[in-house]
């Protein structure tokens, strides 16, 4: 029996569901970068960082190239810089909202709430 797509496509949101992984694969679609300079950007223990560096490269949303001693890191889809970009957008508009929200509670737009 095969596996639905939206079973897929859950595992793939758990696989971003990781503070440390988000601003990785932030970082990566700027560009191409080693793990020295990811370090201090992401702010965790060298030995966190593989470990998420590895999910990463297991999922196959970033490659990595030897360069020497050194090896650098990148995004295997540019859609993953877009993914990220929507998701900024979307939680944007939600805070946005939920701000709006919060101001006709406190009472903030001028006018008077009903029951308040």
């Amino acid at each position: 029996m095969s596996v639905p797509l939206y079973q897929h496509k859950a595992e793939f949101f758990k696989t971003l569901g990781h503070p440390a992984r988000i601003r990785v694969l932030e970082l990566l679609s700027e560009r191409e970068q080693a793990v020295a300079e990811l370090l201090p950007e992401v702010g965790i223990e060298a030995a966190h960082l593989s470990q998420q560096l590895a999910i990463l490269r297991r999922t196959g949303l970033v490659a990595s190239r030897r360069d020497g001693a050194t090896v650098l890191y990148r995004l295997t889809t540019p859609e993953v810089a877009d993914l990220l970009a929507v998701a900024r957008s979307i939680l944007g508009t939600l805070l946005t909202d939920r701000a709006e929200l919060l101001d006709e509670l406190r009472g903030d737009t001028g006018t008077a709430s009903p029951g308040a």
